[in-house]
Protein backbone atom coordinates (compact mmCIF):
# COMPACT_ATOMS: atom_id res chain seq x y z
CA UNK A 1 0.00 0.00 0.00
CA UNK A 2 1.10 3.34 -0.93
CA UNK A 3 1.91 5.77 1.81
CA UNK A 4 0.24 8.38 -0.14
CA UNK A 5 -3.23 6.25 0.05
CA UNK A 6 -5.48 7.64 2.69
CA UNK A 7 -9.21 7.31 2.78
CA UNK A 8 -9.53 10.42 0.77
CA UNK A 9 -7.97 9.16 -2.27
CA UNK A 10 -9.61 5.75 -2.32
CA UNK A 11 -12.91 8.02 -2.72
CA UNK A 12 -14.42 7.70 0.79
CA UNK A 13 -17.00 10.42 1.45
CA UNK A 14 -15.73 13.51 3.57
CA UNK A 15 -18.07 12.93 6.15
CA UNK A 16 -16.95 9.49 6.77
CA UNK A 17 -13.48 10.51 7.02
CA UNK A 18 -14.27 13.01 9.27
CA UNK A 19 -16.02 10.15 11.38
CA UNK A 20 -13.36 7.59 11.56
CA UNK A 21 -10.89 10.65 12.57
CA UNK A 22 -12.73 11.11 15.20
CA UNK A 23 -11.97 7.77 16.28
CA UNK A 24 -8.28 7.53 15.64
CA UNK A 25 -8.65 5.81 12.66
CA UNK A 26 -6.55 7.88 9.49
CA UNK A 27 -5.11 5.03 7.46
CA UNK A 28 -6.56 2.44 5.44
CA UNK A 29 -5.58 -1.35 6.36
CA UNK A 30 -3.86 -3.43 3.15
CA UNK A 31 -7.80 -5.13 2.90
CA UNK A 32 -9.47 -1.09 3.10
CA UNK A 33 -7.29 0.20 0.49
CA UNK A 34 -7.33 -2.89 -1.82
CA UNK A 35 -11.18 -3.34 -1.87
CA UNK A 36 -12.85 0.53 -1.15
CA UNK A 37 -12.46 1.63 -4.79
CA UNK A 38 -13.85 -1.34 -6.03
CA UNK A 39 -16.96 -1.48 -3.64
CA UNK A 40 -17.30 1.68 -3.43
CA UNK A 41 -18.06 2.08 -7.34
CA UNK A 42 -20.41 -0.51 -6.69
CA UNK A 43 -19.35 -3.70 -7.63
CA UNK A 44 -19.62 -6.89 -6.41
CA UNK A 45 -16.21 -7.87 -4.03
CA UNK A 46 -14.95 -11.08 -2.59
CA UNK A 47 -12.43 -10.25 -0.38
CA UNK A 48 -10.13 -12.00 2.19
CA UNK A 49 -8.39 -10.88 4.70
CA UNK A 50 -7.07 -12.72 8.33
CA UNK A 51 -8.64 -11.56 11.15
CA UNK A 52 -8.23 -8.28 12.66
CA UNK A 53 -7.47 -6.93 9.32
CA UNK A 54 -9.75 -4.61 8.94
CA UNK A 55 -12.47 -6.20 7.32
CA UNK A 56 -15.37 -4.20 9.24
CA UNK A 57 -14.78 -0.90 7.83
CA UNK A 58 -13.83 -2.04 4.43
CA UNK A 59 -17.84 -3.24 3.70
CA UNK A 60 -19.31 -0.62 6.42
CA UNK A 61 -17.79 2.13 4.50
CA UNK A 62 -19.01 1.81 0.74
CA UNK A 63 -22.34 0.05 2.69
CA UNK A 64 -23.29 3.95 4.39
CA UNK A 65 -21.76 5.46 1.67
CA UNK A 66 -23.95 3.91 -1.29
CA UNK A 67 -27.36 4.26 1.37
CA UNK A 68 -26.45 7.75 1.54
CA UNK A 69 -26.16 9.16 -2.03
CA UNK A 70 -29.24 6.53 -2.65
CA UNK A 71 -32.77 8.52 -2.88
CA UNK A 72 -34.42 5.53 -1.55
CA UNK A 73 -35.72 5.69 1.69
CA UNK A 74 -36.62 3.18 5.21
CA UNK A 75 -39.88 1.77 4.69
CA UNK A 76 -41.83 -0.64 7.47
CA UNK A 77 -40.17 -3.91 7.37
CA UNK A 78 -38.35 -3.76 4.34
CA UNK A 79 -34.45 -2.57 5.14
CA UNK A 80 -32.47 -1.52 2.83
CA UNK A 81 -28.72 -3.31 3.48
CA UNK A 82 -28.53 -6.45 5.27
CA UNK A 83 -25.07 -7.58 7.10
CA UNK A 84 -24.94 -11.61 7.22
CA UNK A 85 -22.60 -12.28 10.74
CA UNK A 86 -21.59 -16.01 12.10
CA UNK A 87 -22.19 -15.34 15.77
CA UNK A 88 -23.87 -12.89 18.22
CA UNK A 89 -20.92 -10.88 19.27
CA UNK A 90 -19.45 -10.35 15.65
CA UNK A 91 -23.14 -8.84 14.85
CA UNK A 92 -22.71 -6.61 18.06
CA UNK A 93 -18.92 -5.74 17.55
CA UNK A 94 -20.35 -4.78 13.29
CA UNK A 95 -23.28 -2.38 15.26
CA UNK A 96 -20.37 -0.31 17.37
CA UNK A 97 -18.90 -0.28 14.61
CA UNK A 98 -21.69 1.42 12.33
CA UNK A 99 -23.10 3.30 15.02
CA UNK A 100 -20.88 6.49 14.47
CA UNK A 101 -21.28 6.14 10.74
CA UNK A 102 -25.23 5.60 10.55
CA UNK A 103 -25.23 8.80 13.15
CA UNK A 104 -23.23 10.47 10.57
CA UNK A 105 -25.36 10.23 7.83
CA UNK A 106 -28.50 9.79 9.80
CA UNK A 107 -29.15 5.96 8.77
CA UNK A 108 -30.53 3.79 11.39
CA UNK A 109 -30.10 -0.38 12.30
CA UNK A 110 -30.74 -3.13 14.15
CA UNK A 111 -29.39 -6.09 15.27
CA UNK A 112 -31.26 -9.16 14.96
CA UNK A 113 -29.89 -12.64 16.46
CA UNK A 114 -31.60 -15.43 18.96
CA UNK A 115 -31.09 -16.26 22.65
CA UNK A 116 -33.04 -12.92 23.61
CA UNK A 117 -36.92 -12.33 23.28
CA UNK A 118 -37.70 -10.98 19.35
CA UNK A 119 -40.06 -8.26 20.75
CA UNK A 120 -38.31 -5.51 20.17
CA UNK A 121 -36.48 -6.28 17.48
CA UNK A 122 -40.01 -6.95 15.71
CA UNK A 123 -41.02 -3.42 16.73
CA UNK A 124 -37.53 -1.73 15.53
CA UNK A 125 -38.21 -3.88 11.80
CA UNK A 126 -41.64 -3.07 11.50
CA UNK A 127 -41.10 0.71 12.44
CA UNK A 128 -38.23 0.75 9.50
CA UNK A 129 -34.78 0.52 9.51
CA UNK A 130 -32.22 1.36 7.09
CA UNK A 131 -29.39 -1.87 8.04
CA UNK A 132 -30.03 -5.09 9.39
CA UNK A 133 -27.10 -6.85 10.89
CA UNK A 134 -28.51 -10.51 11.72
CA UNK A 135 -27.26 -13.84 12.52
CA UNK A 136 -29.15 -16.14 10.01
CA UNK A 137 -31.04 -18.12 11.97
CA UNK A 138 -33.09 -15.31 13.75
CA UNK A 139 -33.56 -13.78 10.44
CA UNK A 140 -34.98 -16.05 9.19
CA UNK A 141 -37.58 -16.77 11.49
CA UNK A 142 -38.91 -13.26 11.76
CA UNK A 143 -38.98 -13.53 7.78
CA UNK A 144 -41.53 -16.92 7.60
CA UNK A 145 -43.79 -14.80 10.49
CA UNK A 146 -43.77 -12.39 8.11
CA UNK A 147 -42.29 -9.66 10.30
CA UNK A 148 -39.64 -8.46 7.49
CA UNK A 149 -38.81 -8.81 3.72
CA UNK A 150 -35.32 -8.25 1.83
CA UNK A 151 -37.02 -7.95 -1.01
CA UNK A 152 -35.72 -3.86 -0.70
CA UNK A 153 -32.29 -4.63 -0.09
CA UNK A 154 -29.37 -2.79 -2.08
CA UNK A 155 -26.89 -4.07 -0.65
CA UNK A 156 -25.72 -7.21 0.93
CA UNK A 157 -22.76 -8.32 2.91
CA UNK A 158 -21.74 -11.61 4.38
CA UNK A 159 -18.99 -11.47 6.88
CA UNK A 160 -16.66 -14.64 8.57
CA UNK A 161 -18.38 -16.32 5.35
CA UNK A 162 -15.83 -19.09 6.12
CA UNK A 163 -16.97 -19.57 9.52
CA UNK A 164 -20.49 -19.89 8.72
CA UNK A 165 -19.60 -22.37 6.44
CA UNK A 166 -17.75 -24.15 9.45
CA UNK A 167 -20.71 -23.38 11.70
CA UNK A 168 -23.46 -25.44 9.06
CA UNK A 169 -25.00 -21.85 8.16
CA UNK A 170 -24.63 -22.02 4.32
CA UNK A 171 -27.56 -23.20 3.81
CA UNK A 172 -30.25 -20.58 5.52
CA UNK A 173 -27.16 -17.88 3.99
CA UNK A 174 -28.83 -19.49 0.28
CA UNK A 175 -31.88 -18.98 1.41
CA UNK A 176 -31.57 -15.75 2.70
CA UNK A 177 -29.60 -14.74 -0.39
CA UNK A 178 -32.66 -15.86 -2.51
CA UNK A 179 -35.04 -13.54 -1.19
CA UNK A 180 -32.33 -10.18 -1.68
CA UNK A 181 -32.51 -8.41 -5.22
CA UNK A 182 -30.09 -10.16 -7.98
CA UNK A 183 -29.13 -6.32 -8.84
CA UNK A 184 -28.00 -5.32 -5.43
CA UNK A 185 -24.55 -4.97 -4.54
CA UNK A 186 -22.98 -7.68 -2.45
CA UNK A 187 -19.86 -7.87 -0.72
CA UNK A 188 -18.38 -11.19 0.71
CA UNK A 189 -15.30 -11.30 3.21
CA UNK A 190 -13.55 -13.96 4.73
CA UNK A 191 -10.48 -15.07 6.11
CA UNK A 192 -10.54 -17.60 3.98
CA UNK A 193 -11.76 -18.71 0.13
CA UNK A 194 -11.79 -22.56 0.04
CA UNK A 195 -14.14 -24.25 -2.16
CA UNK A 196 -17.26 -23.60 -0.09
CA UNK A 197 -16.89 -20.09 -0.40
CA UNK A 198 -16.17 -20.09 -4.12
CA UNK A 199 -19.25 -21.78 -4.80
CA UNK A 200 -21.19 -19.50 -3.26
CA UNK A 201 -19.52 -16.57 -4.53
CA UNK A 202 -20.12 -18.38 -8.03
CA UNK A 203 -23.70 -18.57 -7.43
CA UNK A 204 -24.69 -15.29 -5.98
CA UNK A 205 -22.01 -12.24 -6.73
CA UNK A 206 -22.08 -10.94 -10.31
CA UNK A 207 -18.24 -10.30 -12.29
CA UNK A 208 -16.78 -9.99 -8.88
CA UNK A 209 -13.63 -8.46 -8.06
CA UNK A 210 -11.36 -10.66 -5.71
CA UNK A 211 -8.99 -8.96 -3.78
CA UNK A 212 -6.92 -10.56 -0.92
CA UNK A 213 -4.74 -8.77 1.30
CA UNK A 214 -2.19 -11.30 2.74
CA UNK A 215 -1.34 -14.89 2.97
CA UNK A 216 -4.05 -17.32 3.46
CA UNK A 217 -1.99 -19.01 6.24
CA UNK A 218 -0.13 -15.63 6.90
CA UNK A 219 0.29 -15.26 10.90
CA UNK A 220 0.94 -12.01 12.69
CA UNK A 221 4.21 -10.94 12.51
CA UNK A 222 4.42 -9.08 15.99
CA UNK A 223 3.10 -12.41 17.25
CA UNK A 224 5.65 -14.78 19.41
CA UNK A 225 4.67 -18.63 19.14
CA UNK A 226 5.56 -21.38 22.29
CA UNK A 227 4.68 -24.45 22.87
CA UNK A 228 4.59 -25.75 26.56
CA UNK A 229 5.34 -29.59 26.85
CA UNK A 230 3.50 -29.84 30.20
CA UNK A 231 2.92 -33.28 32.07
CA UNK A 232 -0.76 -33.44 33.00
CA UNK A 233 -0.67 -32.69 37.17
CA UNK A 234 1.38 -29.35 35.77
CA UNK A 235 -1.42 -28.34 33.26
CA UNK A 236 -3.48 -26.20 35.75
CA UNK A 237 -0.73 -25.09 37.54
CA UNK A 238 0.95 -23.58 34.70
CA UNK A 239 -2.06 -22.24 33.12
CA UNK A 240 -3.41 -20.45 36.41
CA UNK A 241 1.07 -19.28 36.63
CA UNK A 242 0.33 -17.46 33.05
CA UNK A 243 -2.82 -16.12 33.64
CA UNK A 244 -2.25 -14.36 37.22
CA UNK A 245 0.07 -12.20 35.59
CA UNK A 246 -1.22 -8.61 34.79
CA UNK A 247 -2.63 -7.77 31.73
CA UNK A 248 -5.45 -9.45 29.86
CA UNK A 249 -5.40 -13.16 28.34
CA UNK A 250 -7.62 -15.66 26.50
CA UNK A 251 -7.56 -18.95 27.23
CA UNK A 252 -9.19 -21.55 24.08
CA UNK A 253 -10.61 -24.61 24.75
CA UNK A 254 -11.94 -27.45 22.58
CA UNK A 255 -15.22 -28.17 24.20
CA UNK A 256 -18.08 -25.99 26.18
CA UNK A 257 -17.18 -28.54 29.48
CA UNK A 258 -14.17 -28.14 29.29
CA UNK A 259 -14.71 -23.91 29.65
CA UNK A 260 -16.75 -24.60 31.94
CA UNK A 261 -14.15 -26.22 33.59
CA UNK A 262 -11.40 -24.17 33.54
CA UNK A 263 -13.03 -21.17 34.37
CA UNK A 264 -14.18 -22.53 37.35
CA UNK A 265 -10.74 -23.77 38.54
CA UNK A 266 -8.87 -20.49 37.71
CA UNK A 267 -11.61 -18.60 39.86
CA UNK A 268 -11.31 -21.35 42.72
CA UNK A 269 -7.58 -20.73 42.55
CA UNK A 270 -8.15 -16.99 42.67
CA UNK A 271 -7.76 -15.91 38.99
CA UNK A 272 -10.88 -13.67 37.76
CA UNK A 273 -11.65 -15.17 34.82
CA UNK A 274 -15.26 -15.81 32.50
CA UNK A 275 -16.63 -17.90 30.55
CA UNK A 276 -17.52 -17.71 27.20
CA UNK A 277 -19.36 -20.33 24.96
CA UNK A 278 -22.88 -21.37 23.16
CA UNK A 279 -24.88 -23.22 26.04
CA UNK A 280 -24.64 -19.48 27.75
CA UNK A 281 -27.97 -17.70 26.86
CA UNK A 282 -27.31 -14.15 25.38
CA UNK A 283 -27.75 -12.36 28.63
CA UNK A 284 -24.69 -14.17 30.01
CA UNK A 285 -22.51 -13.44 26.80
CA UNK A 286 -23.00 -10.20 26.92
CA UNK A 287 -22.31 -10.01 30.78
CA UNK A 288 -19.06 -12.22 30.14
CA UNK A 289 -17.83 -9.98 27.51
CA UNK A 290 -18.96 -6.71 29.77
CA UNK A 291 -16.73 -7.78 32.78
CA UNK A 292 -13.13 -8.79 30.29
CA UNK A 293 -13.46 -5.19 28.53
CA UNK A 294 -14.04 -3.44 31.91
CA UNK A 295 -11.19 -5.35 33.39
CA UNK A 296 -13.09 -6.94 36.13
CA UNK A 297 -12.16 -10.48 35.33
CA UNK A 298 -8.49 -10.18 33.12
CA UNK A 299 -9.17 -13.78 31.87
CA UNK A 300 -11.61 -14.69 29.12
CA UNK A 301 -12.21 -18.86 28.87
CA UNK A 302 -13.84 -19.46 25.71
CA UNK A 303 -14.34 -22.16 23.39
CA UNK A 304 -13.83 -21.05 19.26
CA UNK A 305 -16.92 -18.85 19.69
CA UNK A 306 -14.39 -16.17 20.30
CA UNK A 307 -11.98 -17.20 17.69
CA UNK A 308 -13.33 -14.92 15.05
CA UNK A 309 -14.95 -11.23 15.10
CA UNK A 310 -14.16 -10.45 19.30
CA UNK A 311 -11.82 -7.79 19.44
CA UNK A 312 -10.65 -6.48 22.94
CA UNK A 313 -7.79 -4.06 22.99
CA UNK A 314 -4.28 -5.17 24.67
CA UNK A 315 -5.07 -8.71 24.77
CA UNK A 316 -0.96 -9.47 25.30
CA UNK A 317 -1.61 -13.24 25.79
CA UNK A 318 -3.41 -16.27 23.97
CA UNK A 319 -3.26 -19.47 25.48
CA UNK A 320 -4.35 -22.81 23.66
CA UNK A 321 -5.71 -24.54 26.76
CA UNK A 322 -6.52 -27.11 24.27
CA UNK A 323 -4.54 -27.55 21.25
CA UNK A 324 -7.50 -27.07 18.12
CA UNK A 325 -8.36 -29.31 16.03
CA UNK A 326 -7.22 -27.62 12.31
CA UNK A 327 -4.78 -24.94 11.76
CA UNK A 328 -7.18 -22.17 10.48
CA UNK A 329 -8.82 -22.32 14.35
CA UNK A 330 -5.06 -21.95 15.36
CA UNK A 331 -4.76 -19.08 13.27
CA UNK A 332 -8.02 -17.33 13.93
CA UNK A 333 -7.73 -18.43 18.06
CA UNK A 334 -4.31 -16.40 17.64
CA UNK A 335 -5.39 -13.24 16.09
CA UNK A 336 -7.39 -11.91 19.14
CA UNK A 337 -3.79 -10.92 20.39
CA UNK A 338 -1.10 -8.89 18.48
CA UNK A 339 -3.54 -6.67 16.94
CA UNK A 340 -3.64 -3.06 15.54
CA UNK A 341 0.57 -3.36 15.58
CA UNK A 342 0.76 -4.23 19.27
CA UNK A 343 3.04 -7.24 19.86
CA UNK A 344 1.56 -10.39 21.49
CA UNK A 345 2.51 -13.77 22.55
CA UNK A 346 0.69 -16.95 21.94
CA UNK A 347 0.93 -20.11 24.06
CA UNK A 348 0.06 -24.02 23.12
CA UNK A 349 0.32 -26.05 26.16
CA UNK A 350 0.92 -29.91 24.77
CA UNK A 351 0.28 -32.96 27.02
CA UNK A 352 2.87 -36.10 25.67
CA UNK A 353 0.55 -37.76 24.10
CA UNK A 354 -0.75 -34.43 21.63
CA UNK A 355 3.20 -34.07 20.52
CA UNK A 356 2.99 -35.04 16.61
CA UNK A 357 -0.64 -33.39 17.04
CA UNK A 358 0.73 -30.44 17.85
CA UNK A 359 3.94 -30.62 15.29
CA UNK A 360 1.10 -30.77 12.37
CA UNK A 361 -0.74 -28.18 13.42
CA UNK A 362 2.13 -25.71 13.89
CA UNK A 363 3.25 -27.43 10.72
CA UNK A 364 0.13 -26.45 8.92
CA UNK A 365 -0.50 -23.06 10.46
CA UNK A 366 3.42 -21.80 8.83
CA UNK A 367 4.61 -21.07 12.01
CA UNK A 368 7.75 -22.43 14.12
CA UNK A 369 7.48 -21.99 17.48
CA UNK A 370 9.56 -22.62 20.18
CA UNK A 371 9.17 -25.48 22.23
CA UNK A 372 9.95 -26.45 25.98
CA UNK A 373 9.23 -28.45 28.81
CA UNK A 374 8.09 -26.59 31.79
CA UNK A 375 6.17 -26.56 34.97
CA UNK A 376 4.99 -23.99 37.24
CA UNK A 377 8.59 -22.88 38.12
CA UNK A 378 10.27 -22.56 35.46
CA UNK A 379 11.42 -19.24 34.83
CA UNK A 380 10.27 -19.22 31.41
CA UNK A 381 6.88 -18.76 31.85
CA UNK A 382 7.66 -15.19 33.97
CA UNK A 383 9.49 -14.21 30.18
CA UNK A 384 6.32 -15.16 28.37
CA UNK A 385 3.74 -13.10 31.01
CA UNK A 386 5.79 -10.92 32.55
CA UNK A 387 4.98 -8.62 35.52
CA UNK A 388 4.07 -10.04 39.65
CA UNK A 389 1.45 -12.76 40.03
CA UNK A 390 -1.48 -12.12 41.69
CA UNK A 391 -4.73 -14.07 43.01
CA UNK A 392 -7.13 -11.35 44.20
CA UNK A 393 -9.74 -14.02 44.25
CA UNK A 394 -12.24 -15.16 42.16
CA UNK A 395 -14.22 -13.21 39.32
CA UNK A 396 -17.70 -12.04 41.22
CA UNK A 397 -20.77 -11.35 39.10
CA UNK A 398 -22.92 -8.31 39.54
CA UNK A 399 -26.15 -10.21 41.26
CA UNK A 400 -28.99 -10.29 38.10
CA UNK A 401 -32.51 -8.97 39.68
CA UNK A 402 -34.04 -11.47 42.19
CA UNK A 403 -30.97 -13.38 42.38
CA UNK A 404 -30.83 -13.84 46.03
CA UNK A 405 -34.36 -15.47 46.24
CA UNK A 406 -33.37 -17.66 43.27
CA UNK A 407 -30.11 -18.94 45.79
CA UNK A 408 -30.67 -18.39 48.94
CA UNK A 409 -28.14 -15.29 48.77
CA UNK A 410 -28.85 -11.56 50.17
CA UNK A 411 -27.12 -8.59 49.41
CA UNK A 412 -23.38 -7.70 48.05
CA UNK A 413 -20.50 -10.66 47.91
CA UNK A 414 -19.27 -11.36 50.86
CA UNK A 415 -15.18 -10.29 51.03
CA UNK A 416 -12.78 -12.12 52.57
CA UNK A 417 -11.08 -9.14 54.80
CA UNK A 418 -9.68 -7.18 51.26
CA UNK A 419 -10.63 -3.90 50.76
CA UNK A 420 -13.13 -4.22 47.93
CA UNK A 421 -14.91 -1.83 45.59
CA UNK A 422 -18.09 -3.01 43.31
CA UNK A 423 -17.48 -6.01 40.35
CA UNK A 424 -16.16 -4.34 36.93
CA UNK A 425 -15.68 -0.48 38.13
CA UNK A 426 -12.63 0.83 37.61
CA UNK A 427 -10.13 3.12 39.31
CA UNK A 428 -9.67 6.81 37.95
CA UNK A 429 -6.25 6.60 36.66
CA UNK A 430 -4.34 4.34 33.69
CA UNK A 431 -6.13 2.91 30.57
CA UNK A 432 -9.81 0.81 30.60
CA UNK A 433 -9.06 -2.41 30.88
CA UNK A 434 -5.05 -3.06 31.12
CA UNK A 435 -4.72 -5.14 34.11
CA UNK A 436 -6.23 -6.80 37.03
CA UNK A 437 -4.15 -7.24 39.75
CA UNK A 438 -4.39 -4.89 42.71
CA UNK A 439 -0.69 -4.61 43.29
CA UNK A 440 0.97 -4.90 39.35
CA UNK A 441 4.27 -4.31 40.15
CA UNK A 442 6.58 -5.04 37.08
CA UNK A 443 10.22 -6.95 38.01
CA UNK A 444 13.38 -4.89 37.36
CA UNK A 445 14.20 -4.58 34.32
CA UNK A 446 10.52 -6.09 32.85
CA UNK A 447 7.67 -4.77 31.09
CA UNK A 448 4.44 -5.68 32.21
CA UNK A 449 2.23 -7.45 29.16
CA UNK A 450 0.15 -4.54 28.50
CA UNK A 451 2.97 -2.70 28.30
CA UNK A 452 4.64 -4.99 26.09
CA UNK A 453 1.15 -4.91 24.10
CA UNK A 454 1.61 -1.69 23.34
CA UNK A 455 5.16 -1.77 21.96
CA UNK A 456 6.72 -1.35 25.61
CA UNK A 457 5.08 2.12 25.67
CA UNK A 458 6.11 3.74 28.87
CA UNK A 459 2.88 3.78 30.84
CA UNK A 460 2.39 2.83 34.73
CA UNK A 461 0.97 -0.69 35.48
CA UNK A 462 -2.63 -0.06 36.31
CA UNK A 463 -4.02 -1.40 39.40
CA UNK A 464 -7.70 -2.32 40.21
CA UNK A 465 -9.29 -4.21 43.22
CA UNK A 466 -11.77 -6.54 42.74
CA UNK A 467 -14.74 -7.65 44.90
CA UNK A 468 -14.20 -11.09 45.86
CA UNK A 469 -16.92 -14.27 47.07
CA UNK A 470 -16.72 -17.24 48.95
CA UNK A 471 -19.76 -18.37 46.46
CA UNK A 472 -18.22 -19.83 43.40
CA UNK A 473 -17.24 -17.00 41.00
CA UNK A 474 -17.86 -18.04 37.68
CA UNK A 475 -20.07 -20.86 38.34
CA UNK A 476 -22.43 -18.78 39.94
CA UNK A 477 -21.65 -16.34 36.59
CA UNK A 478 -23.15 -19.07 34.78
CA UNK A 479 -25.99 -20.65 36.43
CA UNK A 480 -29.28 -21.66 34.38
CA UNK A 481 -27.81 -19.74 31.35
CA UNK A 482 -28.54 -22.88 29.25
CA UNK A 483 -31.13 -21.23 27.20
CA UNK A 484 -30.85 -19.53 24.13
CA UNK A 485 -28.55 -21.76 22.59
CA UNK A 486 -30.21 -23.00 19.65
CA UNK A 487 -29.75 -20.06 17.26
CA UNK A 488 -26.57 -18.53 15.88
CA UNK A 489 -23.80 -19.67 18.57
Amino acid sequence: MSTDTTFGTLGVPASLIATLAERGITTPTPIQAATLPDSLAGRDVLGRGRTGSGKTYAFLLPMVARLTAARSRRMPGRPRALILAPTRELVAQIEDSLNPLAQAAGLTSRTVFGGVGQGPQVTALRAGVDIVIACPGRLEDLIGQGHVSLDAIEVTVLDEADHMADLGFLPVVRKLLDKTPRDGQRMLFSATLDAGIDVLAKRYLTKPVTHEADSAQSPVAEMDHHVLHVAPDAHLPVLTDLTAAPGRTIVFTRTKHRAKKLARQLNAAGVPAVELHGNLSQNARTRTMEAFHSGAAGTLVATDIAARGIHVDDVALVIHADPPVEHKAYLHRSGRTARAGNSGTVVTMMLDEQVREVRDLTRKAGIRPTTTRVDAAHPLLRDLAPGERTLPGPYAAPEPPNAGQRSGRQGQPRSRGRSVQPAGEQPRRGRPGAGRSQQSRTPSGGQTRAQKGNGGANRPARSVAYSTSTSGGAANFSAGSRAGARRAR
